[in-house]
């Protein structure tokens, strides 16, 4: 294969693992700060995906556009949920929590199902084909314009936390919850703010995973497990970390796709997590406990 081709692929790669990483991210932010695993992540952008074919099958409305009411609703679920359903559990037992959030992605996925059945859903966008040429790599628009997407949001994510004082305010709980707690900070409303923030991240990538996939109910589990390999490749807790190991994902699996088998991109990234837990228990950009 002519180099022409491997590096078309990288970057193709490379554009939906800055995706991919906004979605992880959303599962690093929750468990950064609020030390629950969300199970459901997966499910929650497959509701996203969802609800950008629906506005624009309906109305018209670009799934580069939609993200934002998206994820404006997807906060506002997120906040309710964690103080009414996820605050009860943060004490409890690991394993609790684990039976309650799956015993949610699969009411999630089996309501899917009862409303749109299991076929695909497709948002047919009238870019979906076009592509520049950028010498011998030619790049996809819908994942140029998708990529530009998880930047803009990552990038307002990481001003957030940096310059705002609810920003602060969330870092210093997950640095030191019992800090503060003694400070005057109120721990609960910055765990209910942060769950609402990770699932607005989860439901931004939801609508820009729309612009290149098809929606369907059993998508959930998969994307939950991809989110999960990359927060660990990147480390847990990690916002950063949540980015480059999207990129990483995504260009270990476009690579393997073209190299060996597009059925084989999932080994390939397995076989990566095992490696950078033996080299780097942490992850990439983890801390050393």
């Amino acid at each position: 294969m002519s180099l022409s081709l491997y590096l078309e692929v990288i970057v193709q790669g490379l554009l939906i693992g800055l995706v991919y990483g906004l979605m992880a991210l959303g599962l690093s932010v929750i468990f950064g700060v609020v030390r629950v695993v969300n199970f459901a992540h997966g499910e929650f952008a497959v509701i996203a995906m969802y609800a950008a074919w629906f506005l624009f099958s309906r109305l018209g409305i670009d799934p580069l556009l939609s993200m934002v009411p998206v994820a404006i609703v997807f906060f506002g679920l997120g906040y309710w949920l964690e103080r009414t359903i996820i605050a009860p559990f943060i004490q409890r037992p690991d394993h609790e929590q684990f039976i309650l959030l799956v015993g949610l992605a699969l009411v999630i996925t089996n309501g899917l199902l009862m409303l749109f059945g299991p076929d695909n859903r497709h948002a047919d966008l009238s870019y979906s084909f076009d592509s520049w040429a950028l010498g011998p790599v030619i790049v996809d628009k819908v994942r140029v314009y998708a990529a530009g997407g998880a930047l803009v949001v990552a990038g307002l994510l990481f001003s957030f936390f940096r310059f705002t004082t609810t920003g602060t305010a969330i870092r210093a709980c997950a640095d030191n919850l019992t800090g503060a707690a003694v400070v005057g900070l109120n721990v609960k409303r910055l765990y209910a703010l942060t769950f609402g923030i990770g699932l607005a991240c989860v439901g931004a990538a939801g609508c820009l995973l729309s612009t290149t996939a098809d929606a369907t109910p059993q998508l959930g589990p998969s994307y939950t497990l991809l989110a999960f390999t990359i927060v660990i490749i990147g480390g847990l807790g990690s916002m950063p970390g949540a980015l480059i190991g999207g990129i990483v994902i995504g260009v270990a699996e476009a690579v393997a796709s073209i190299t060996f088998a597009p059925s084989m991109k999932s080994m390939v990234s397995f076989a990566l997590l095992i490696v950078i837990l033996a080299l780097r228990p942490q992850g990439l950009m983890g801390r050393q406990s």
